[in-house]
């Protein structure tokens, strides 16, 4: 299989990945709201690629009828089957950036905020109900066709949660139904990356993934243990997820073999 990588921090590591197990790969340039790759990609099997960098790759994969290309999901909070186990997943508000200045008018409280979907529009945070507001008008006093692809847009249906006490957070790469590789990526408030996680959160993220075998073939999933035990955040696409302190040679391995197979 032949890897298409954008030439970011976290690419590059991949590739000493890559590099160690002889898997083919080559450097590429995106352009900013168009999708061209530069240099155009030279590809002998178009159904044998898989591309990693900024999530807007996928547009080019489909384009170019590359597969897997990109591993695109589905929202995380429309699978019923994860509802019990989402970090306040029963109480969630969600509105479209269009509806939150009405919706949050005269609101004091503090939200957790983050898209419905994988778009990376705007990443998931703390924010006042005011500062909610204000982001919204400085999308919405712009005209649809002047807001850059990738963007908060009029229609971006937005989850809003009550914010909770986390006192860890994992990341792990599912790849063909199993857990491959993790790293431990926050304790409290503190960013730390190791390569390193407790066996319950890791037995919880594995009965994630089994509950929903048909989600995607590859896909990175996030989990974290709160006061009342450990909770699924969220899921993200694995071809722009950021790294952290995960194996990649184990990563590279098994997304390789998933395609081979």
């Amino acid at each position: 299989m032949h890897w298409l990588l954008q030439d970011f921090e976290d690419t590059h590591k991949l590739a000493e990945a890559l590099n160690r197990l002889e898997i083919p790969y080559s450097w590429h340039r995106a352009v900013p709201f168009v999708g061209d790759l530069i240099p155009e990609p030279e590809v002998a099997d178009p159904h044998a690629v898989v591309m990693f960098g900024s999530y807007a790759l996928w547009k080019f994969a489909e384009a170019k009828d590359f597969r897997p290309g990109v591993f695109k999901l589905r929202p995380f909070v429309g699978k019923a089957a994860w509802h019990p186990y989402l970090l306040n997943g029963t109480d969630a508000l969600f509105v479209t950036l269009r509806e939150l200045p009405g919706r949050l008018a005269g609101d004091e409280r503090y939200w957790f905020l983050r898209p419905v979907d994988d778009s990376k529009a705007e990443p998931g945070s703390v924010k006042s109900a005011s500062e909610i507001v204000r982001m919204a008008e400085q999308v919405l006093v712009l005209q649809e066709d002047e807001i850059p692809n990738g963007s908060l847009r009029h229609d971006t249906e937005l989850m809003l949660t009550k914010p909770v006490r986390i006192l860890q957070e994992w990341r792990l790469w599912a790849v063909g139904g199993e857990i491959v590789t993790y790293s431990l990526y926050k304790e409290g408030t503190r960013v730390v990356y190791r390569r390193e996680i407790d066996a319950d959160a890791l037995e919880f993220a594995q009965q994630m993934v089994d509950l929903n075998p048909g989600y995607s073939p590859a896909y990175v999933i996030d989990v974290c243990r709160t006061d009342e035990g450990l909770k699924l955040l969220e899921t993200n696409c694995l071809n722009a997820a950021g790294f952290y302190a995960a194996d990649l040679q184990k990563l590279a391995a098994a997304i390789d073999a998933l395609v081979a197979a």
